[in-house]
């Protein structure tokens, strides 16, 4: 089956930027590496064990959900807990709009993923692997039950691995909503400050992991610590998926150097359509970037954090075109993100909801009296106090737009109409989730 016949988007492409390690094997246009062909390109899969959450521990492999985690404290935290019956799973749910890097992963190399998912299971001592899926991701999941019953034909000795699926909600791939899922509840955020390592599936230690990173296990369990640093920076090693959007000539997920910046990701991915107006890094949480700043980013996470205050978070680059308004796209995020909201405290169903009202008006041009000196007050009230970090997220990236577009701020409070509201910026943001199942 060729990727146009699985359904796959333009979006979904693969363009490497600097080389390949995770995208390497054969073309996408045949579809999904077969267990025969995976297995002659990389070798038999080596056995987990205590030796592997060492060696994750020196190749400096951190979580790619998001929050970039140290995966080998991660793993470490499950282990020390586990007797035999602990469960890994998977997240590929990928609620995040504007990504597309764990389908298309899931999709083109399955069994990488899932040679990283064995491998988590035989080190922790677990007893159960879960895929966990968005239903809206139908050729990703039929993808992975050819590749379970290959896996399965070829007789390789692995525990059970099952699917998943959740609601197709933004907040869905939060950790502790997908542990409420797989334990049979909604795919809603725990109040709980429970440590999943200790109770996590049905109350037994789980690790829950990106499909990103698992697949990362899978090579460096393969090749090593010292093949695995010789991308990126001594404290942001590897290479990471990126979905690049909007405002560029070859949209579409690459594999890059932690190394690189994000100017010469876009020069090795052909650069963008017209100059652009700035760019939104990191996917919705993320953090709005003036066009000046775009050249010598850092895709390094750390530097990122502590000499630009913005993260790579899920691996998104959007790029907003010459004239386009961050303050626009910005706000129809936070309506989006106000709209997914679990309805479970305050701060997400009262706070972003205001949030959302005030912002709509001041993007149109028709503020009323206090409507931004509500939003900076309501912000600061909104932060730290939900169930989980969305409100923090949503309020996040609205904080970067204000503080780093305060020209497009201003047009819009002084009730001029901002020609930006007329240029096509990101995709618009999809309708809100039904259920939560």
């Amino acid at each position: 089956m060729s990727a146009a016949q699985a359904g796959l988007a333009p979006i979904l492409s693969i363009r490497p930027a600097v080389g390949t390690r995770l995208m390497a094997g054969p073309s996408p246009t045949g579809g999904f590496e077969h267990i025969d062909d995976h297995q002659r390109r990389l070798g038999g899969r080596p056995a987990g064990g205590a030796w592997l959450l060492d060696v994750l521990g020196q190749a400096g492999l951190r979580g790619r959900g998001g929050a970039w985690f140290p995966t080998a404290r991660k793993w470490s935290a499950v282990a020390q807990h586990s007797d035999g019956h602990a469960v890994v799973v998977v997240n590929g749910s990928e609620g995040e709009p504007l990504s597309a890097k764990d389908r298309v992963l899931l999709t083109l190399r399955p069994h990488l993923v899932l040679d990283g998912a064995v491998l988590a299971a035989e080190t922790l001592r677990a007893d159960d692997i879960v895929i966990y899926l968005s239903r809206a991701a139908t050729t990703t999941e039929r993808t992975v039950q050819q590749a379970l019953k290959e896996r399965a034909r070829a007789g390789l000795p692995e525990p059970p691995i099952r699917i998943e699926k959740c609601a197709h909600r933004y907040i869905a791939g939060e950790s502790s909503a997908v542990i409420n899922r797989v334990s049979g509840g909604l795919a809603k955020p725990r109040f709980t400050l429970g440590r999943s390592a200790e109770k996590g599936v049905n109350d037994q230690p789980t690790l829950v992991q990106n499909a990103e990173t698992i697949a990362h296990v899978a090579l460096i369990a393969r090749y090593g610590t010292e093949w695995y640093r010789r991308l990126g920076t001594d404290s942001c090693p590897g290479t990471g998926l990126m979905t690049l959007r909007g405002n560029v000539k070859r949209p579409g997920v690459y594999e890059v150097d932690l190394g690189a910046t994000v100017g010469g990701v876009l020069e090795a991915t052909g650069g963008t359509v017209t100059p652009p107006g700035g760019a939104l890094l990191g996917g919705y949480f993320g953090t709005w970037l003036a066009p000046h700043s775009l050249r010598d980013l850092p895709l390094d996470a750390d530097r990122l954090r502590k000499e630009f205050k913005a993260s790579f978070g899920c691996g998104v680059l959007a790029v907003l075109p010459d004239g386009g308004c961050a303050i626009v796209e910005s706000t129809r995020i936070l309506s989006y993100l106000a709209a997914e909201t679990a309805g479970q405290c305050g701060p997400c169903v009262n706070g972003l909801a205001a949030l959302s009202e005030t912002m709509e008006r001041i993007a149109a041009s028709q503020p009323e009296a206090g409507d931004y000196e509500r939003v900076l007050r309501w912000m600061d009230m909104v932060k730290g106090r939900g169930a989980c970090h969305h409100p923090d997220g949503a309020v996040g990236q609205l904080a970067s737009a204000l503080t780093v577009f305060k020209d497009h701020l201003n047009t819009h409070l002084s009730g001029i109409r901002c020609r930006g509201t007329q240029v096509q910026g990101f995709p618009r943001p999809p309708a809100p989730g039904d259920g939560w199942k």
